[in-house]
């Protein structure tokens, strides 16, 4: 029989784990939300320890909490910012409360550590009080929001550093297929030729505008709320102690935080989890676009996607693009969290967002999967090989190609060009102006230097 022990609040009494760190307003929690399975974003529950911490310094230095009480939940906090602990925190990360049952959570695994660091039994709130030590001068509506912009933050400097990684594996391909031309498509149709090398720098610069929007999206999230208590006036906290949280939040965490200026405003309103998830989604179509643009290269032969798990249960030998089917995927439901931000963000009410579970859930995850594709498909790309011959066949053979002679020719004879070429029957477009123009022009005009080099300046 699993022992218990008795806690009581002010709906009554339950009986909770002997062994578990959490206590009665957890266990509340557990009854209530059992929806998803899905648990707390592990990258929170870390910056809520920190954000615990910093609270808990600011109040002993200001002498509202006693040193040894204070080292115990320090201790405690630092555990679970290293990640230890983590079973104890089994709530449904969708939940009613605006992060309520999660702050509370935290509140009673801290206290409970620390009182076993005291040397006393869980539950003996007398040493160490989840609310009263714990929680002093903060409410859910200052510490849960913070936390968030913190945990997210430190993600951001990841996926920045990930979506780097993922541009220089496209600019290492960008010169490995410098000199392969190729047919460039528009609307799914021929079009001019290019290089192969060109159509990876494009690419590449596209991660590179994703990588420096990333890093940037600090900026949006470094001005927090804590110290304002309820609702941002900082109702039934110490002025000395407001003004100092904030400078042992950035010693604990080493990000640049700063107060709001305005802190009710920062407590009521949520767009800049909406600002920065745009971000997020602009990276995640740019998946989306990039992906689905090597799966086409690949079906056409122009490419070789590494071969990573066979591709059928039927049919024998069939490799799928089964890495860029998960991009696209990934994009998708990064692009789906960010309709879940924009509506949980305007839908809270008056002085706070309760809906900050989910916009947090949505968010972090939207960090996590992003960074995890990312780191991905880097390898991914510096496996990719070129098919020069199948790119050359296709160039060769296409009428588009003229369209770099048009300097040369102009469009009536272009288009003259072409009319003859398809009335011949020929299959080599490029044999074809090589008898009519001479093969060292076609050779020059058609070179990779020449196709890539931004216009022309030759008059002749």
């Amino acid at each position: 029989m699993t022992k218990t022990r008795i806690e009581h609040d002010f709906l009554g009494s339950l009986e909770i784990p002997a062994d578990a760190y959490w206590g009665i307003h957890t266990q509340r929690a557990m009854n209530n939300f059992r929806i998803s399975s899905i648990k707390v974003n592990a990258g929170l529950i870390r910056s809520l320890a920190q954000t615990k911490k910093a609270c808990c310094l600011a109040n002993v230095e200001t002498g509202y909490l006693p040193k040894e009480k204070a080292e115990a939940i320090e201790n405690a906090c630092d555990e679970i910012a290293a990640g230890k602990l983590c079973d104890q925190f089994p709530i449904d990360a969708l939940q009613g409360g605006a992060g309520t049952s999660t702050n509370m959570n935290i509140n009673e695994v801290i206290a409970n550590r620390a009182i076993e660091l005291l040397s006393g039994q869980k539950g003996n709130y007398d040493l160490v009080h989840p609310l009263e030590d714990v929680n002093l001068h903060q409410s859910t509506n200052d510490v849960y929001p913070t936390a968030v912009k913190v945990a997210a933050i430190f993600r951001l400097h990841d996926l920045s550093k990930a979506i780097a990684n993922l541009q220089g594996a496209f600019q290492e391909k960008e010169k490995e297929f410098a000199a392969i031309v190729k047919l460039g498509r528009t609307e799914l149709q021929e079009a001019i030729p290019i290089t192969l090398g060109a159509e990876f720098s494009a690419f590449a610069e596209v991660f590179s505008r994703d990588r420096w929007r990333t890093f940037k999206c600090e900026e949006r999230l470094r001005v927090v709320n804590l110290g304002g208590t309820a609702v941002g006036t900082g109702l039934a906290a110490p002025r000395d102690y407001i003004f100092m949280v904030i400078e042992k939040l950035r010693d604990v965490t080493g990000l640049g935080l700063s107060r709001g200026e305005n802190i009710m405003a920062e407590t009521a309103n949520a767009d800049a989890f909406v600002e920065v998830s745009g971000i997020f989604k602009a990276h995640a179509v740019n998946l989306i676009k990039i992906f689905n643009d090597l799966r086409l290269m690949n079906f056409l032969g122009e490419i070789r996607l590494p071969q990573l798990q066979a591709g059928s249960s039927i049919m024998p030998g069939k490799v799928n693009p089964v890495l860029a089917e998960a991009a696209i995927q990934t994009g998708i439901k990064v692009i789906a969290n960010d309709g879940i931000i924009t509506e949980t963000a305007a839908r809270g009410t008056l002085q706070i967002n309760e809906f900050l579970p989910l916009l947090a859930h949505a968010l972090l995850e939207s960090l996590d999967l992003l960074i995890n594709i990312n780191e991905l498909l880097t390898e991914h790309v510096r496996g990719i090989g070129a098919n020069k011959e199948k790119c050359e066949e296709y160039f060769d053979a296409s009428p588009m190609i003229i369209t770099a002679l048009l300097p040369v020719t102009g469009y009536e004879k272009a288009t003259q060009f072409i009319t003859e070429f398809s009335s011949r029957g020929d299959k080599n477009m490029r044999r074809f102006l090589e008898e009519k123009l001479g093969k060292e022009l076609i050779n020059k005009v058609l070179s990779p230097y020449q196709l890539t080099a931004l216009g022309y300046k030759d008059k002749k």
